[in-house]
Formats: C-alpha cells, sequence, structure tokens
C-alpha cells in the first residue's frame, strides 16, 4: 500500500494573506473568509419596465411590419368577424420562389409573434402538410379561399385527416363529416 511518506505535503493557504477585498466582502458571506462576492450592482429599472412592460411588448410592437401587423390582426384575432378558422380552405403566397399552397386550414397556433398555421392538401396520392408562420419575412399573404361548412368543425386541431383522405376531400369539396 501508499505510505505517507510518498505523498508531497500540502500546503494550507494563510488566512493573513488576503487582500482588503476578500476581507470586505466576508461580512456578506460568512461560511468562507476567502470567497470573493461582488458588491450588489446599483438597481436601475427603465420607466417601461417600472410600468410592467417588458420584452414581449417591445417585441409585439417592434417585430411586425405594418402589413404583418394588420393580417395578424385580421385573421389571427379572436374577436375578428374574419378570422381564420379551422376547416377552412386557404391559399398561401410565400415570397420563396413565388409559390401558392392551397390546403384545408387542419389547426391554428396563437401564440402571438410565435403564432403558426397548419395547411394540408394531397398532390398525387401523397399528402403534404405545411406549418406556416405568418410573421416569416417569406410569407407574403393568406388568403381563405371557402370558409368552413355551416356549423364550423366540431374538433380545434383537425389532425384525425392524415388518417382518412376521403374525409380530406369531402370537407375540400364543401360537405361536412
Amino acid at each position: 500500500m501508499f505510505s505517507s511518506a510518498c505523498r508531497a505535503p500540502a500546503r494550507f493557504v494563510s488566512t493573513n494573506a488576503q487582500s482588503s477585498a476578500a476581507k470586505a466582502s466576508s461580512a456578506l458571506y460568512p461560511f468562507s473568509k476567502t470567497a470573493l462576492i461582488p458588491p450588489p450592482m446599483p438597481g436601475t429599472l427603465t420607466p417601461a419596465l417600472q410600468k410592467g412592460k417588458g420584452l414581449m411588448q417591445h417585441l409585439h410592437q417592434n417585430l411586425f411590419t405594418a402589413e404583418k401587423q394588420a393580417m395578424m390582426k385580421q385573421l389571427f384575432s379572436r374577436k375578428s368577424p374574419t378570422q381564420l378558422r379551422v376547416g377552412s380552405i386557404v391559399s398561401v403566397i410565400s415570397d420563396q420562389a413565388p409559390t401558392v399552397f392551397n390546403g384545408v386550414l387542419i389547426a391554428i397556433r396563437r401564440r402571438g409573434p410565435d403564432s403558426s398555421i397548419r395547411v394540408r392538401n394531397i398532390l398525387n396520392r401523397t399528402g403534404i402538410e405545411m406549418q406556416l408562420f405568418p410573421n416569416s419575412p417569406h410569407l407574403k399573404e393568406i388568403k381563405v379561399v371557402r370558409p368552413p361548412p355551416k356549423g364550423g368543425m366540431k374538433r380545434a386541431k383537425l389532425f384525425y385527416l392524415r388518417d382518412s383522405p376521403e374525409k380530406m376531400s369531402m370537407l375540400a369539396g364543401g360537405g361536412k363529416k
């Protein structure tokens, strides 16, 4: 086994070698005389933060362009008569290689600047689904081609349409299932 003669002797730090900053901070932290704790920063709150208006309101006002803000109020506000509703047929115009994607709106996520929609269509017997963020600079316009059938849909998210293309085509054709 190891003997105590093999080990190097431990050197202890003397408490007399403390700096004046360490001595001043030892009153703040009584458990260690060598711990350095910086003094607290002076608290300066802006008038907006004092009123309770912070980062989210700033982002909400400054992140949207005027056109995007109007589109968000018109399509995503629950009080708007022309709001997006699940089951609608929508046409989305993208700025990237100008494309138009038509489909059934199967989900809406209302989260302010982070809002999104899911649109599903069947092309060449393959289900295509896109999640789109209206606040994205690549999205030009969202048009409601046809509102949902009378009475609206019974569910908030129409994910069951992924498994039954016949229900999807019936909804796109104007019927209700």
